[in-house]
């Protein structure tokens, strides 16, 4: 099995970029989108012409239009899928949505997260740290619900932190801004164990199989020469119950050959399991 995750920075410019075709010809069997950007006839318009057209969506809009976005793309048909995660308020934002499949005979829930980019000092700051704490509560249960079902969760995305020194390039200067903050990186900690440990309740199969760093980047600003110097940010993850990631063998980003032949500001991430 194929899972691969990928920031399009909006499906429509994605696509015109080539994006798409790029996920086609990944071959995964399952792609968690973020920021798709679009309403749902626009999402299935430009799947329509692609080999992605005859596979499940599901996706959350947002009630924010052109922002936001995420969905879940499965050759299997989902048995549930369910949108939004802790209060109400964060139910139409676009930024989380659960599918359930069945996975090679054992049930698997998929979950597709777009966490907020945050900025100090703002509200848009609190926001990112509501939500950190919905979703805080909703790992647990979900870990809880995989337990009882003898099944597995997979949850992939952009989560906008950076773990660890490792994980930025420029990790000094960037100590006091969002994405970098001791407060952010406490929910990692949280979820993954103390940076580099793997001795958390989830497997960050990202920086389990892509070894010890620096990088492998994730995400690369648009402007600058910091695609070129590989000048990045390691924020979007795969993260597995331990069950599951015990059958993860190979983490693969697929960042662009040149600047020139990027579809988005970010790369994909996919992660190969055995059968």
């Amino acid at each position: 099995m194929r899972v691969t995750t990928a920031n399009v920075n909006g499906i429509r410019a994605a696509a015109r970029r080539g994006g798409l075709d790029w996920l086609v010809d990944d071959n995964a069997d399952v792609i968690c989108l973020q920021e798709v950007r679009a309403n749902p006839e626009q999402v299935q318009t430009e799947l329509a012409d692609t080999g992605l057209a005859a596979w499940h969506l599901a996706y959350a809009e947002s009630s924010d239009k052109g922002r936001n976005g995420v969905a879940v793309l499965t050759r299997a048909e989902p048995t549930d899928i369910r949108i939004g995660v802790g209060e109400e308020y964060f139910a139409d934002s676009g930024r989380w949505i659960e599918v359930d499949i069945d996975a090679r005979g054992e049930p698997l829930t998929v979950v597709s997260a777009y966490i907020h980019s945050g900025e100090v000092g703002t509200a848009r700051q609190d926001d990112k740290y509501r939500f950190l704490d919905a979703v805080d509560a909703r790992l647990a249960s979900l870990k809880r619900r995989a337990g009882r079902r003898k099944g597995h969760v997979l949850v992939a995305g952009d989560f906008n932190i950076a773990h660890a020194e490792v994980d930025i390039k420029n990790w000094k200067g960037n100590l006091k801004n969002a994405g970098f903050l001791p407060e952010e990186r406490a929910y990692l900690d949280r979820w993954f164990g103390p940076a580099g440990s793997g001795k958390g309740p989830w497997a960050d199969l990202g920086r389990a199989l892509g070894g010890p760093g620096p990088g492998p980047y994730t995400w690369w600003s648009w402007r600058g020469k910091g695609f070129d110097t590989d000048g990045g940010w390691r924020i979007d993850y795969v993260a597995t119950t331990p069950g599951l990631a015990g059958r993860a063998r190979e983490a693969v980003v697929g960042k662009a050959p040149t600047y020139a032949e990027r579809w988005s500001d970010h790369a994909p991430l996919s992660i190969v399991f055995d059968d």
